[in-house]
């Protein structure tokens, strides 16, 4: 007789071309950040159609979806997909391109979501047999500078729930294969703001003004040099600015500058330093010149920091799908944000990089690219690991 595994895997064979439709007409009607109307009742009519008790939120489109197990005393393991889009025009050439202007799924959120509903389906047709219980957390918001997970969490996603795994689409990788890292994986992601105000006059005699534009000029440079110099270079961080607003005219001296950027780091005390390493510099610059200044700066997702027990699941149920030599180890982090760090500081739990690049097909672009596109063969793997990986949890902690 097959094993349980063995008999979860044919059913996702059987409805591969099924979950394929699936991710197609997500990525046709993708919808940005707090808008995944049409996702989330796509999402919840199946969930529906095969027995999940779902639990739905006035104020966001997340969805939390349970399936119960015969066995009340159980554990209970959760599958995390988020499901919202970027604002980018979409330039692939594919037949189910964006339907919508200037919106298109250049992070691969339309497959996380396909890929745990085939989860979702298959698992549901061996409810009698599962060890344990099954919690989606579908989720909205991922690309928004707050991260939805924060919503999920405080809608109540992870009570009750001993571990927790998600995926992520990865061009980096040729399909067939999957990344992973014990430890930190991915950076912190920190947003700031900066205003200088100076004081106007004719661009002629710059010396009855205070220039705006010169002191946020030294600020930029002092900024580059506070990763360069302040910071241990075997610690990696980043300090990048996005934009930068500011002047009215060409013969004025301009008396308000605006910047905004980003602070990414994969040390915690690191990062607690750095607002205070941006104040002493921007206020000693200001001072000098005569400007005054402000700075916001606001504490967004933490470290993604997986658990090592929770990663060796994961590996274990990958090199039985797709063979040891398959299962990249990546040992150094990125300094991409995930707000699915969010999740892994209140229960244990792993993510994974599935690779998603197939040349012919041309899906190796990189996320955030108006060409970035999955190739839909990873999605068969992708299933297989992450409900793999809740039945071996769900198995280990019998």
């Amino acid at each position: 007789m097959k094993s349980l595994k063995q008999q979860l895997f044919d059913q996702i064979d059987a409805i591969n071309d099924k979950v394929v439709t699936i991710r197609h007409d997500l990525h046709e009607h993708p919808e940005l950040s707090g808008h995944e109307e049409h996702t989330k009742y796509l999402v919840k009519g199946i969930l529906e159609a095969s027995g999940y008790k779902i639990k739905e939120f006035e104020d966001h489109y997340g969805l939390i979806a349970d399936l119960e197990s015969p066995r009340p005393d159980a554990k209970r393991v959760a599958l995390r997909a988020d499901m919202d889009a970027l604002p980018i025009e979409e330039h692939t050439k594919a037949p189910y391109a964006s339907r919508v202007p200037g919106v298109m799924h250049a992070c691969g959120h339309d497959s996380h979501t396909a890929i745990a509903l085939g989860a979702a389906i298959t698992l549901a047709e061996f409810k009698e047999k599962l060890p344990g219980h099954i919690r989606f957390i579908f989720q909205p918001s991922e690309e928004s500078k707050e991260g939805g997970s924060i919503q999920m969490i405080e809608g109540g996603a992870l009570k009750g729930v001993d571990a927790i795994f998600g995926l992520h689409a990865y061009p980096y990788l040729p399909t067939g294969q999957i990344g992973y890292k014990y430890g930190v994986m991915m950076a912190s992601a920190d947003v700031f703001t900066i205003e200088v105000f100076g004081k106007s006059a004719h661009g002629a005699r710059p010396h009855e003004g205070v220039d705006a534009i010169l002191v946020t000029s030294m600020i930029v440079n002092s900024l580059n040099h506070i990763v360069s110099r302040r910071i241990d270079p075997l610690h990696p961080a980043v300090i990048s600015l996005g934009t930068i607003e500011g002047g009215t005219a060409p013969n004025i001296i301009c008396d308000h500058v605006k910047l905004t950027g980003t602070v990414r780091t994969v040390n915690e005390e690191i990062r607690k330093n750095i607002p205070d390493m941006m104040e002493e510099s921007i206020k000693g610059i200001a001072k000098s010149m005569g400007a005054e200044y402000k700075l916001d700066y606001e504490f967004g997702q933490p470290e993604l920091i997986n658990d090592d027990a929770m990663v060796d699941i994961v590996v274990e149920a990958a090199k039985e799908i797709i063979g040891e030599e398959n299962c990249i180890d990546l040992k150094d982090p990125v300094m991409g944000g995930e707000d699915f760090s969010e999740y892994l500081q209140k229960v244990p739990g792993a993510f994974f990089r599935l690779g998603t690049c197939n040349k012919e097909k041309e899906t190796c672009v990189s996320q955030h690219n108006s060409r970035f596109d999955v190739d839909d063969d990873a999605l068969q793997i992708g299933m297989k690991i992450l409900t793999a990986s809740a039945i071996d949890m769900l198995k280990k902690s019998q």
